[in-house]
């Protein structure tokens, strides 16, 4: 195991599956992370926690992935958080949208647990 638990991750997804493959990754390289599994919560655990990575659904309940971004962007001192995008919906404009929210990042799934912790280890490191 990594030594990366200096490095906080939010969790955020309403399917307790595809939190738990994101929380193996996570996990797998050591970093701290808490989990929700709505928008609302993803968003008040932000600004409480200030994780130095989001990984956030798209659709789940309360509010969606971009607008947790785009509120996590309008938030002072979170606008430099890191965020990426997780969405089923692989379309170019699912990933324009991601972008104009403030996302660093986009991936879709489903995704491999290798895939993704590669992805985290990118943006965190």
């Amino acid at each position: 195991m990594n030594s990366n638990s200096d490095k906080n991750v939010l969790i955020c997804d309403d399917e307790p599956h595809i939190r738990e493959s994101i929380r193996y990754a996570v996990n797998k390289e050591g970093y701290s992370y808490k989990m929700v599994g709505d928008g609302i919560a993803a968003y008040e655990q932000a600004c409480e926690y200030k994780p130095d990575l989001i990984v956030l659904d798209v659709g789940m309940p309360g509010m969606t992935g971009y607008e947790v971004c785009k509120r996590i962007r309008e938030t002072p001192g979170m606008e430099l958080t890191r965020v990426l995008i997780l969405t089923a919906f692989g379309q170019t404009t699912d990933k324009d949208k991601a972008i104009e929210a403030g996302a660093n990042d986009f991936m879709i799934k489903p995704f491999s647990p290798k895939d993704l912790r590669a992805k985290i280890k990118e943006i965190l490191e």
